[in-house]
């Protein structure tokens, strides 16, 4: 074919390129994050981490003696918080019931559910990231297949290798390294959840007993300051530290509310008979928000027994009833 024929110009014939790469100068490659630069903040703010290690350790303890259902209830409220950051902007009420129930979900806030569930999930429970990041994040384990990655081919592979090569630093640091790369490098329409749960879960592997009391470190619960972005290593890792020192302190003080609701409960309940009162107990300390189905489910009871105990909790002082209607009613703890 003559080059007059062409309907685009041919590149030269003799180059130096590899093969498929653009006729373009290559950029340099270069790190996502200087460790060196982290590392550098992380000493120069070893006094905040260690307040914010010493506030951690005192809510991983508490939290391996709360009551049952203590560690549910903090995972929902972190992940109803979160949406708020996110733009999801979900209440405490709705999440609770369309995580227990699958009920209270639009066209509008399917996704958006979809995801808050997902990090009531992992934090509640579960492997921690360093166990597997394609597992915690739901993505296909065989990395081999960039395809089977989506958008996201060869993220978690970068993610990954950044985790391997912070391995020297506090689990803290690394939180806040794993959060700011999973913004950068995750799909879109998930990545600022998933970077804050990441994140919230890395972090508690600072306890001394890993998985038994804080399951991960609340970011969220003030209003996510922690959650700023900061391109400065120091002044990002400052602001982590001092965001997530507040919203410890609200979990403790959360738990300071939630465990003496308990003791009054057990002692308002003392003269009643059978399970059901004891169990409907635990059943709002698990849900922050419960309904007479919920109740049913949670306890075991019929329904006319569950609605007489919670009738009769009320009347107690334990409980309130949120919605003032006659139908479809909604009861909180009365902390």
């Amino acid at each position: 074919m003559e080059d007059e024929d062409l309907w685009f110009l041919p590149g030269p014939v003799e180059d130096d390129l590899p093969p498929g790469a653009p006729p373009l100068p290559m950029a340099p490659r270069k790190a996502l994050f200087d460790l060196a630069q982290w590392a550098a903040a992380q000493a120069a703010l070893s006094v905040e981490l260690a307040r914010l290690a010493l506030v951690f350790g005192e809510l991983d303890a508490r939290l391996r003696l709360a009551p049952n259902g203590a560690r549910h209830a903090l995972a929902l409220r972190e992940a109803a918080d979160l949406s708020w950051w996110t733009g999801d902007r979900l209440s405490l009420d709705r999440l609770s019931l369309w995580t227990a129930l699958r009920i209270g979900s639009t066209d509008d806030t399917e996704q958006a559910l979809a995801r808050a569930g997902w990090a009531v999930r992992r934090l509640g429970g579960g492997a921690f990231p360093t166990d597997g990041l394609a597992a915690f994040l739901d993505r296909p384990t065989d990395t081999r297949s960039e395809a089977a990655q989506g958008p996201e081919a060869g993220a978690l592979a970068n993610l990954a290798d950044l985790l391997a090569d912070a391995d020297d630093l506090h689990p803290v640091t690394q939180a806040a390294l794993l959060f700011h790369a999973w913004r950068m490098l995750g799909a879109p329409q998930s990545r600022e959840t998933e970077a804050a749960v990441l994140a919230a879960r890395q972090a508690a592997r600072m306890s001394r007993r890993p998985g038994q009391g804080a399951l991960f470190l609340p970011l969220a619960l003030t209003g996510g300051s922690a959650l700023r972005a900061a391109a400065d290593p120091a002044k990002g890792l400052a602001v982590w530290l001092a965001g997530a020192e507040q919203a410890t302190l609200a979990a403790l003080l959360h738990l300071d509310r939630i465990e003496a609701w308990h003791a009054r409960a057990l002692s308002a309940t003392a003269d009643m008979s059978g399970r059901t009162p004891g169990l409907l107990v635990t059943a709002v300390l698990t849900w922050p928000m419960i309904t007479a189905p919920l109740a049913e489910r949670e306890t075991g009871a019929s329904r006319a027994a569950v609605q007489r105990n919670l009738d009769l909790l009320t009347d107690r002082g334990l409980l309130r009833e949120i919605t003032g209607q006659g139908r479809y009613r909604i009861w909180s703890a009365a902390t």
